[in-house]
């Protein structure tokens, strides 16, 4: 029957229709039982006993920003009456962030609970005159343990358009949904609220689909972070958005709520390059290098390294933003202009507050003044800062190396960063041109044992080919400069990988630690010497750091992922892989730490896809294709896995690979047979991954002691 104002129903008394949809009518109502004011939702279909059921079972949900529900009738829902109005855009980012974070926590109750809503989006949403955000229409939600998943609308045809633009992919394709799903609808509306237009548009119910499943938004406008995060959760693929809504509620809190850091911090971006010779711009990439080098001797003074800083190099990005992404509060940038023997240096030092400029200088000189020039920025920025430069006086050793050489290491760094076919070739001849032309000067010395190292740690040549001259490199830089103790890691990297002698690398560890350890260092430390014994609370703190000075770099945010994995932290290792993967895309490391948490957590499907994305980053590499391999066994299709194994074949240097492929097919003996080899061959992964979790079965396996005593490692250590 029609209901109208002044019915009873039940002990409700109606006043007055508030709109219809779909789903049925919506009315005012009194409880004339405890004379509180209510709506009702007349639906326009009679549910079973099982609604009613699950319905109860959210009703007792208790949150200041869910919209309660009351009571269940044979075909109608009371629900707590809010005077409020649907929310819509465009916002600023400051309400749009405090009504997401409103929105989120809401979500957060109903998913700990067992609870989907299943129909985010604004009109499901009010904001209250005093600007709370209430979510609606929970009464249409299911519990997560649904058979019905396929119920993609759970609306009738007159609001299905309106839902499909907030439906996840696999929700719009009727797929099982889950909290991804919902932090996918989570991004649409939140991408509304900032941008007042829909992420996903069309005219028809076909076009608006048809733009879920396959296209991806118009950027937002605001700060470089919260783009980031509102991409994230419209990804397409599940496993590549947040995985809790928890994550994004996080990551919008440390949007919000961004502390003054106390401790004085700077980034130096690129120096541009004005003159009319381009080939001149590793002279001016150089001399920002050498100024960062300078300052990061300042003890107290957070100094960005040079892979993060130079990421927005010939970007016009605004410096406050820089700043915000780099976690700093000064920019020092400039410009160098050379012409023959003149050198024309300008440097404005910048606070990113307020874009007002603390320091400015303009250095017209001879090209031999060069170092003076740095020794005077790096001064003039401590004393703006109110630090104090370290060591000798004007913060530089006092070897100056001659004109010649100098130029040769900016070119072998200019090199070294250009990522193209024989640019560490181009590189490594920089380096020796250097070493040649000034025989007094250390650099070059350093940075080629470095290259070498990592030639070797990559598989690029054979570690123990490399050996002999990391350590020759070594030696040479410190005795040309024994006031510099770095040099000292990549002794204690082949101590610990080549000698598998612990007593020597903890000495050389030492030492190079004793200084203000780049995150090289820390790297180097981990991952050579922490990690063999297991030490993953200390690997973090260090791995921590390295990021901290090197925000942009995937490699030491795909390290510090792996080894939250091992430590067990899947959740905050799942974050550090995703940021990675959001700084370059195109970087195997994160995928591969991805997959691995997956497979840590069951997720077998979301491991094989990850493993996949690895191996087409990185086609060359063992690693991602054992670990592929692995998964696809743990999955199922051994036919696959057993046809990559063998075009991996015996070469290059498949050791660990092997071993992380035969230990996730639970093939012991032949995963220590693969082990002992790359002990053998002295790869380096043999101690790197000695401790990891993967390695767990083989460290219980009667195998395990021969192996560690071959390394010279414990055979258990406290921390299993």
């Amino acid at each position: 029957m029609a209901w109208a104002s002044g019915s009873q129903i039940g002990p409700y008394l109606l006043l007055g229709p508030i709109g219809s949809g779909g789903m049925g009518e919506v009315w005012k109502a009194r409880d004339t039982r405890l004379n509180r004011v209510v709506a009702i939702k007349r639906l326009s279909v009679r549910h079973g006993a099982r609604f009613e059921q699950e319905a109860r079972a959210i009703a007792a949900l208790n949150h200041p920003h869910i919209c309660q529900l009351y009571d269940v009738g044979p075909d109608y829902l009371v629900l707590e009456y809010i005077e409020g109005k649907p929310l819509h855009g465009p916002l600023s980012v400051e309400q749009a962030v405090r009504l997401a974070l409103q929105i989120a926590a809401a979500l957060e109750e109903a998913h700990s609970r067992g609870i989907l809503h299943r129909d985010l989006k604004p009109g499901n949403i009010l904001v209250t005159e005093k600007g709370t955000a209430k979510l609606l229409d929970f009464g249409l939600a299911k519990l997560r343990s649904d058979s019905d998943a396929g119920d993609i609308t759970h609306t009738s045809e007159g609001t299905v358009m309106g839902t499909a633009a907030y439906m996840a992919p696999e929700q719009a394709e009727g797929k099982p949904l889950d909290e991804r799903s919902e932090v996918f609808s989570f991004g649409a509306v939140l991408y509304e609220m900032l941008s007042a237009s829909r992420a996903f548009a069309g005219t028809s119910m076909a076009q608006v689909i048809s733009a879920v499943l396959r296209d991806d938004p118009p950027p937002i406008q605001g700060p470089r972070e919260l783009q980031r995060i509102v991409a994230r959760c419209l990804r397409k693929a599940p496993a590549e958005r947040f995985q809790t809504v928890t994550e994004v509620r996080i990551a919008l809190e440390q949007l919000a709520v961004k502390p003054a850091k106390e401790q004085p911090s700077i980034a130096v971006l690129p120096f541009a390059n004005i003159g009319a010779d381009k080939e001149n711009e590793y002279f001016s990439d150089g001399l920002a290098e050498e100024i960062i080098n300078l300052l990061a001797h300042i003890p107290g003074l957070k100094v960005i390294a040079r892979t993060s800083a130079f990421a927005f190099k010939g970007k016009q990005e605004d410096i406050r933003g820089i700043a915000q992404v780099l976690g700093v509060a000064t920019i020092l940038e400039g410009s160098v202009r050379r012409l023959g023997n003149r050198l024309r240096v300008t440097a404005q030092l910048i606070a990113a507050t307020d874009g007002s400029h603390l320091w400015s200088e303009r250095f017209d000189r001879e090209m031999a003044d060069v170092f003076a020039i740095q020794d005077e920025i790096a001064e003039a920025i401590a004393s703006a800062l109110q630090v104090k430069l370290a060591g000798t006086e004007g913060g530089r050793h006092p070897y100056t190396p001659s004109l010649p050489a100098y130029e040769a290491l900016l070119k072998a760094r200019h090199h070294l960063f250009q990522m193209r076919p024989g640019s560490s070739a181009l590189a490594r001849e920089c380096l020796m041109q250097a070493a040649t032309l000034d025989p007094g000067y250390a650099q070059p010395h350093a940075q080629l044992g470095l290259a070498y190292l990592l030639m070797g740690t990559n598989g690029i040549r054979p570690f123990r080919d490399v050996v002999p001259q990391v350590r020759a490199e070594a030696r040479a830089a410190l005795a040309m400069d024994p006031s510099e103790p770095a040099p000292n890691f990549l002794l204690g990297a082949v101590a610990a990988a080549y000698d598998y002698d612990w007593s020597a690398a903890a000495h050389h560890f030492q030492v190079a630690m004793a200084g203000i350890p780049g995150a090289d260092t820390r790297w180097a430390y981990t991952s050579y010497y922490l990690a063999p014994f297991g030490r993953f609370q200390e690997s973090i703190s260090q791995m921590q750091q390295a990021v901290e000075q090197d925000p942009l770099n995937v490699l030491w945010r795909g390290i510090l992922a792996s080894i939250l994995n091992s430590r067990g932290m899947h959740d905050a290792a799942r974050e550090e892989a995703r940021k990675a993967i959001e700084i370059d895309e195109n970087h195997g490391l994160p995928y591969s730490v991805m997959s691995e948490v997956y497979l840590a957590t069951g997720r077998l499907a979301d491991a094989v896809s990850m493993a996949e994305r690895a191996h087409q980053a990185t086609p060359w590499h063992s690693h991602p294709i054992g670990l592929l391999a692995g998964a696809l066994v743990r999955a199922g299709d051994k036919v696959r896995a057993a046809e990559l194994i063998r075009q991996m074949g015996e070469s290059p240097l498949p050791g660990w690979g092997r071993v992380l492929y035969h230990l996730l097919s639970s093939e012991i003996d032949a995963a220590a047979d693969w082990y002992e080899k790359m002990i053998e061959q002295r790869e380096p992964f043999a101690i790197i991954f000695a401790r990891a979790p993967v390695c767990k079965e083989l460290r219980e396996s009667p195998r395990w002691p021969r192996l560690a005593r071959m390394m010279n490692l414990p055979e258990r250590v406290e921390r299993e």
